[in-house]
């Protein structure tokens, strides 16, 4: 969805609120393997502001990544974050395709809300209706174009070719999916701001949601409850993470107004799922982000939905140097929107 060119190599950009990520790979008969890959941290302000000092601190960072990538192509994939774009899935009648064209542009405030002056619409259809056969369900998104032209505008500045903008939740679900995979199953990705929830059933998503709850939502609990620093609640999230067992159950209990308001809209994602596609059971949730690296979240949302959870890898499609391996250990669960990008076929 979104900017799509028919292109030769590319390398994917994630970036994210504290983080540049690069990936690129190429395909064989073997699958996926791993041709350079860079991370470096940012403050959390550079993605999101819009002062020049800001932007131009910003394009040097992504210059100075892809620089020890070691990429050389100029082409370039790039998400989008949930909290600048929106996504549904929508019910529509089963017609050819231009006539469905027109009747999603004719209705596009109906489904997404956004101006569609002011946003780039796109769709695509995902499957048969479950309830339906003379319907289809269709995934419409949005993004605002303030935010795509000024993405654009700086890397094409730096010399990039943008041949792909896509919601980061799909590049997510595309890395962590199992191949083959045909029950529901359930992405729960958190960031530093918020945390994507993306319901999937087979290959396809189903329902992707922005909880406005993240890494940084426990870190401000755990300050102001036990009276620390924010560097120490950081540090002690990142050691301890919410383990009952673990500081005499202070930090778990410090934060645990902000993951029962998270829980809650994951039991809301599985009643939904439940209602609209009836008998069809979820195999797994699958955690990434700081769901998956912080000590006793798999656990408890195993515990707390009543579905076996699981940390997931986006390097699952991936052959991995073993030089790269251990490098990469440690930061896995920060690559599943990189790698998701860079796993993109034909861009």
């Amino acid at each position: 969805m979104g900017i799509q060119k028919s292109i030769g190599e590319f390398f994917a950009l994630d970036i994210g609120t504290t983080a540049l990520r690069v990936v690129e790979l190429s395909h064989s008969g073997q699958g996926w393997n791993l041709k350079h890959y860079a991370v470096k941290p940012i403050e959390a302000r550079l993605s999101e502001s819009t002062a020049e000092a800001d932007k131009h601190n910003l394009a040097q960072a992504i210059s100075e990544v892809v620089a020890t990538s070691g990429v050389r192509t100029k082409n370039v994939a790039i998400g989008v974050p949930s909290s600048k774009m929106f996504a549904s899935v929508v019910e529509v009648p089963n017609v050819p395709k231009a006539e469905l064209s027109a009747t999603i542009k004719y209705q596009a405030e109906n489904y997404v809300p956004m101006k569609p002056d002011e946003a780039k619409i796109d769709w695509a259809v995902i499957g048969e209706s479950a309830t339906d056969r003379q319907k289809i369900e269709v995934l419409v998104a949005s993004v605002l174009n303030s935010f795509t032209e000024a993405r654009l505008d700086m890397l094409e500045e730096l010399g990039f070719n943008v041949v792909a903008i896509e919601p980061d939740a799909l590049a997510v679900t595309r890395a962590l999916l199992p191949d083959g995979v045909q029950d529901g199953r359930l992405v729960v990705d958190m960031g530093d701001s918020s945390t994507d929830l993306v319901l999937t059933l087979g290959s396809v998503p189903r329902l992707i949601r922005s909880v406005p709850i993240g890494f940084s939502t426990l870190v401000k609990s755990a300050k102001q409850n036990l009276n620390i620093e924010e560097q120490q609640a950081h540090q002690l999230l990142l050691k301890f993470g919410v383990s009952p067992d673990k500081l005499e159950g202070q930090l778990a209990r410090s934060v645990d107004n902000s993951l029962e308001q998270l829980l809650a809209e994951v039991q809301k994602s599985l009643k939904f799922f439940a209602t609209k596609y009836p008998g069809v059971g979820i195999g797994a949730i699958l955690s990434s982000g700081y769901s998956a690296s912080l000590p006793g979240m798999v656990d408890l949302i195993s515990q707390k939905s009543g579905v076996v959870s699981q940390a997931a890898t986006p390097w699952q499609h991936v052959n991995v140097p073993a030089g790269e391996q251990a490098n990469l250990a440690p930061l896995s669960s920060q690559f599943a929107v990189a790698v998701g990008l860079a796993e993109r076929i034909g861009v």
